[in-house]
């Protein structure tokens, strides 16, 4: 704007600017379709999935939701918490391994998922190359054979000690179905805990020059220590058998190869009424996309120690 030459008329102009300005900001703040209406996120205990989640709080802040600090609640849990309404959103719902949970929790008439946040996620049964190239290991149900079953046996048991999944994670229930599925019960033992506790010993009888047996997904930091095709070799199923809602899913890839689990999306679920009286915040859930490197990329740093946001 031309600036007066008149002290007094200047600072007419000036206030008038002033005024005008901030006039501006409270037309566009009061025109923030979340302000005052509150948000609650949960995500699962997995820390690693925090990252795809504040990415998510923060967007729905510029669009002036109040969101509450995450909460954390495993995966069945979380999907009934939201249905009824007990909390806004999840941003790690994986479709379709959490079908099951999303089904008993009500479904579509009490949840919306209808964005695709992250593609790409894998997951699968891994053995150290070492032992994989001197053994001819190349499919689970080769540990039915006790002699090769016995090359993972970590604790003396003459079972193969397979590094698994945490209940309530949806990923038990597969490895459990497919241990059955391949006849492998007499002949390897699905160890449970704590993942991040059992991934750390696994690491080290890596490090001792061991063999090693594990499940594992990206994105996550595991396969960037322990790297598919270097230290260790995907093994492959003899046929596709996921449980429940998956039943029917063919997992063979185009390849022609079968790793037993089908490809994920990450999905963020969010409760419907909110969906529906919410549209900004609907259609940010339906549009807002992450790509699967960088939650890789982000996982990793973490597991080398970075704490700081």
């Amino acid at each position: 704007m031309t600036i007066p030459s008149s002290p007094l008329a200047r600072w007419r102009a000036l206030l008038a600017a002033g005024l005008l300005a901030a006039g501006s900001a409270a037309a566009t703040a009061q025109a923030l379709p979340g302000k005052g209406i509150r948000v609650q996120p949960l995500q699962s205990s997995i820390a690693e999935e925090t990252f795809q989640t504040l990415l998510v709080s923060r967007a729905l802040e510029k669009l002036g939701y109040d969101v509450q600090p995450i909460r954390e609640v495993e995966y069945p849990t979380a999907h009934i918490a939201i249905a009824n309404g007990d909390a806004t959103f999840m941003a790690d719902h994986w479709d379709p391994l959490h079908a099951d949970f999303y089904k008993n929790a009500g479904g579509d008439a009490k949840l919306s998922r209808t964005g695709r946040y992250s593609t790409g996620a894998v997951q699968g049964y891994l053995i150290d190359k070492k032992t994989a190239d001197e053994h001819g290991i190349t499919s689970i149900d080769q540990l039915a054979d006790p002699k090769i079953a016995k090359l993972f046996d970590a604790d003396g048991d003459g079972k193969a000690d397979l590094t698994g999944c945490n209940p309530g994670w949806g990923c038990e229930a597969v490895i459990e179905h497919q241990l059955d599925a391949y006849k492998l019960r007499d002949s390897v033992r699905h160890v449970q805990g704590s993942y991040a506790a059992l991934m750390a010993d696994t690491i080290t009888r890596f490090k001792q020059g061991r063999p090693i047996l594990y499940y594992t997904w990206t994105p996550y930091w595991v396969s960037g220590v322990l790297r598919p095709g270097q230290e260790v070799a995907w093994l492959q199923v003899p046929f596709s058998a996921l449980p429940g809602e998956q039943a029917k899913i063919d997992t063979k890839l185009a390849n022609g190869k079968n790793y037993g689990f089908v490809a994920n999306t990450q999905r963020i679920v969010a409760n419907k009424a909110f969906a529906e009286k919410n549209p900004a915040a609907a259609k940010l859930f339906e549009v807002m996309q992450l790509p699967v490197g960088d939650i890789n990329a982000q996982n990793l740093r973490m597991r080398d120690g970075e704490n700081k946001p």
